[in-house]
């Protein structure tokens, strides 16, 4: 039995969890380059002070963790993620439903369909991508 498994708070467990939930949806769309991977450790950092200002959050951290990486990418790179689900018009980017509140999905407002949960979108996009 690993005896720091007892000693990490629930505070560090949701942050843990969102950084990995959104490391994953990253992964998928391959964009988890370094100064990518520095926007997440940026939010992890931010929503700490968040978090522990109110603990009754913990439950939100992942999409609000997905939300500071989709708006930081959007002033560096662009949109992300794109939409899997649409085939034709013009790319478009996935939001984060409920924008406050537990059990964050990425979600079409176009299509007008739940795409994945936030950290599931490697299963969404089937192992296809869409240029």
């Amino acid at each position: 039995m690993d005896p720091s498994a007892d000693s990490v708070s629930p505070l560090e467990q949701a942050l843990h969890a969102a950084r990995s939930l959104v490391l994953a949806d990253l992964a998928a769309g391959q964009v988890a380059a370094a100064d990518v991977v520095s926007m997440v450790e940026d939010s992890v950092i931010q929503r700490r002070w968040w978090v522990e200002q109110w603990p009754e959050g913990a439950h939100y951290v992942a999409g609000l963790v997905a939300q500071d990486v989709q708006d930081a990418l959007l002033e560096r790179y662009g949109r992300w993620p794109l939409c899997p689900v649409c085939g034709s018009g013009d790319p478009h980017a996935l939001d984060v439903e409920p924008e406050l509140g537990p059990d964050p999905h990425w979600v079409c407002h176009l299509a007008g369909v739940k795409v994945a949960a936030v950290g599931a979108l490697g299963s969404a996009s089937g192992g296809t991508s869409s240029s």
